[in-house]
């Protein structure tokens, strides 16, 4: 796929893509190559949970190589929610304007990262979505494929969130819709962090966008996905949705 001749976003301000890593010795190279390529003005901040492969060392070579690179060591392994919270308030604390998520291994294609930022000049949050017209996912066995949509359906029935993907994990926020969401009080670190800010920038009133991407399963390194991280999702998921619903009878707010 190939990105547009127009790729600039300066009325944006400045944008920081954060990719998480953990063993992604064979792909952290390649995907922020990509990005790089694909919308050349943009910042990328590798935060790496203390990676035995060497995925570490290797986003050190590539940021010495190139000074839109940034790599954030990290003591070990915490969660992707939480990787990604200290890619937020590293961002937001070096002047960025707009923070991207994007998975390491090239599911979420940095060569469609225009369509979320090209959105983005029209609402607080956009997401790349698979369940909306256009969207589509690559090499998923129909056990997955049922498992996420049926994820993302449930949770945006319990929590009434007019989102199609509210799972996805390609994501361009504003800063100040970050800053809105009450990061501090996020406790999500795994899958279900994706539906707790979805949910969050919804209830907060910020406008948020979908556009349709094309999910590619990964092609190097193993999946991080496990039953108990989709389990703890539900069960999340369940508890919000009830709690939303007893707030709206008692007028209590979530934190």
């Amino acid at each position: 796929m190939t990105a547009p001749q127009e790729t600039s976003f300066a009325d944006l301000g400045k944008v920081l893509v954060i990719i998480p890593t953990y063993n992604e010795i064979e792909n952290v190279e390649r995907i922020v190559s990509r990005v790089r390529a694909a919308v050349p003005e943009v910042h990328v901040l590798v935060a790496d949970d203390n990676s035995p492969d060497g995925t570490g060392e290797a986003a050190d070579k590539i940021a010495k190589e190139d000074g839109n690179v940034h790599v954030m060591h990290r003591k070990g392994k915490e969660g992707l929610g939480a990787a990604y919270l200290a890619g937020f308030r590293w961002g937001i604390d070096n002047g960025y304007d707009v923070l991207v998520e994007m998975d390491a291994d090239g599911s979420h294609q940095p060569e469609e990262l225009y369509r979320l930022l090209t959105a983005l000049r029209g609402a607080d949050l956009v997401l790349g979505s698979r369940w909306v017209p256009g969207g589509k996912v690559v090499n998923w066995p129909k056990s997955r494929l049922m498992l996420s949509r049926g994820g993302s359906t449930y949770s945006r029935l319990m929590l009434g969130v007019p989102i199609r993907d509210v799972t996805g994990g390609y994501r361009a926020f504003r800063k100040e819709t970050l800053l809105g969401l009450g990061m501090d009080q996020v406790a999500s670190a795994g899958y279900c962090f994706q539906v707790d800010l979805a949910f969050r920038s919804v209830s907060s009133g910020f406008k948020v966008a979908e556009v349709p991407i094309t999910f590619v399963e990964r092609e190097h390194g193993a999946s991080k996905m496990s039953k108990n991280i989709v389990v703890e999702a539900l069960w999340r998921v369940t508890v919000w949705g009830v709690q939303a619903r007893l707030g709206k009878l008692t007028g209590k707010k979530r934190k």
